[in-house]
């Protein structure tokens, strides 16, 4: 009988994520991360004098993957069963009478948390970017559609008149939030250590903590201020919880556009290749919110992460195994999901197609009733109580929809009204563009708000 083989996860097929994100976790790219440790190490033990400069020299020269071959390291693996104690040999069989040296005072996760680290580092340098990209698209388009009027809805009923722009502006300040939380966590998740078993440091010698500061000064991170054999999972569990948390906005936006391709609405679209594109396999005619549907789809997954990083934090004294399997999927995993979905989301916004002409009909869909507040208004204003105002216009609305009359009709038709409103009053409050509040001047402020936060991040 034969097997069928297994599929390979859609990551590794390239079906999900971008090239550069993808190259930062290939097993290579981790295995020189790794050597860049170890060569740290050895320097910065040369630096104190607990070795020579001649043997540093030597083991931060060998430490590359030009010289430790990965079939070596899974070689030696396959013998002595430690992924680490692997590394360890293949750099100290290249190394010459200086690989004795190599690993000196180190235990594993000494190596391992700070590879992490630097891994880290160089993923969250790419979703800031585009962080960074998809605000600025979204400045953009809060700016291009300001004046763009369309129905505000809430319940997935109609509500009040909004602007596109004032929608793409509590966007913009909802990833300018996020660019905000993932530049404050790096101060706590990008973090190294050497600090040996148990992290006392008792086998580094009398220059434990100045090596540690070195190592960290050469590698550009910060050192854990304290301790144990790990680095403590609460910094992982933030950074992946926040990711999460990224991942559920880009969700949100994606059903909201989902949503508003509905037929029944049709106010914005996806970009459809109408020359190539299929939307179906069997109806001809369907153009499907794919990729909107692909960054919701993602986000599950993405949320599903938060649960074994939270569950990593739980750790057996100072050092217990249970970590280490599940992080090898968590962290490059929410990595390479987010990035990709940002990339997604930021090319769906940058080519959104939008049907100005078909939100001013949805916006007429109800015959002016979505007006009743504006209404209700005019009249406290002419010194009828709101409480009154509310019931009687509540009852008109119905009224209106029942008759199937225009709202503007049945108004005109009612004596309480008229003994308070006259008809150029009743006109002008039914006019959804003279109900904006201050929707336009809250994008703007919001505008020169985050224009701010950039320069001072230093960007345009």
């Amino acid at each position: 009988m034969s097997i069928l083989p297994i599929d390979s996860s859609p990551i590794d097929t390239g079906r999900y994520g971008t090239a550069e994100m993808r190259k930062i976790f290939e097993e290579e790219a981790r295995i020189q991360r790794l050597l860049d440790v170890e060569a740290a190490l050895a320097w910065a033990h040369a630096e104190v004098g607990n070795i020579s400069r001649k043997d540093a020299e030597k083991i931060v020269a060998m430490a590359s993957t030009k010289h430790v071959k990965l079939s070596r390291i899974k070689e030696i693996e396959r013998e002595i069963k430690h992924d680490v104690a692997s590394l360890v040999r293949a750099l100290a069989e290249v190394c010459g009478p200086s690989g004795g040296y190599v690993h000196l005072g180190a235990t594993s996760y000494d190596i391992v948390d700070t590879a992490n680290a630097l891994q880290l580092k160089d993923a969250l340098a790419l979703i800031e970017r585009k962080l960074n990209e998809f605000e600025k698209i979204l400045m953009e388009k809060s700016l291009q559609y300001n004046d763009t009027l369309m129905m505000g809805r809430t319940h997935g009923q109609h509500a009040l008149p909004i602007t596109l722009g004032f929608k793409f502006a509590v966007w913009m300040r909802e990833i300018s939030r996020h660019i905000q939380r993932l530049r404050q966590s790096k101060d706590r998740v990008l973090v190294g250590k050497i600090s040996g078993a148990v992290g006392t440091q008792a086998g580094l010698g009398e220059h434990s903590l100045k090596i540690q500061e070195l190592v960290m000064q050469r590698l550009g991170l910060k050192p854990a201020e304290i301790s144990t054999q790990i680095v403590q999972r609460d910094r992982h569990a933030e950074l992946v919880c926040l990711l999460a948390i990224i991942a559920s906005t880009l969700d949100n936006f994606a059903t909201e556009i989902r949503e508003l391709q509905r037929p029944e609405i049709g106010e914005l679209f996806e970009r459809f290749e109408v020359e190539r594109q299929v939307g179906s396999s069997t109806m001809p005619q369907k153009r499907n919110p794919e990729l909107c549907e692909r960054v919701c789809g993602l986000a599950r997954i993405a949320r599903s992460l938060a649960f074994p990083a939270l569950e990593n934090v739980v750790t057996w004294h100072e050092r217990d195994l249970t970590q280490s399997s599940a992080e090898r999927f968590i962290l490059p995993e929410t990595c390479i999901l987010v990035d990709y979905m940002l990339f997604l989301i930021t090319n769906i916004v940058a080519n959104l197609r939008v049907d100005e002409e078909r939100m001013l009909q949805n916006i007429e869909l109800t015959q002016g009733r979505v007006m009743a507040e504006a209404i209700m208004t005019a009249l406290v204003k002419e010194g009828v109580n709101r409480q009154e105002a509310h019931e009687l216009l509540r009852k008109l609305t119905i009224k209106s929809e029942a008759e199937k009359q225009p709202f503007k009709e049945t108004l005109l038709k009612d004596k309480k009204i008229r003994g308070k409103l006259g008809e150029k009053e009743i006109e002008e409050a039914l006019n959804p563009r003279n109900y904006l509040g201050t929707a336009i001047e809250q994008v703007k402020l919001t505008i020169k708000k985050t224009e701010k936060e950039r320069k001072a991040r230093g960007l345009i």
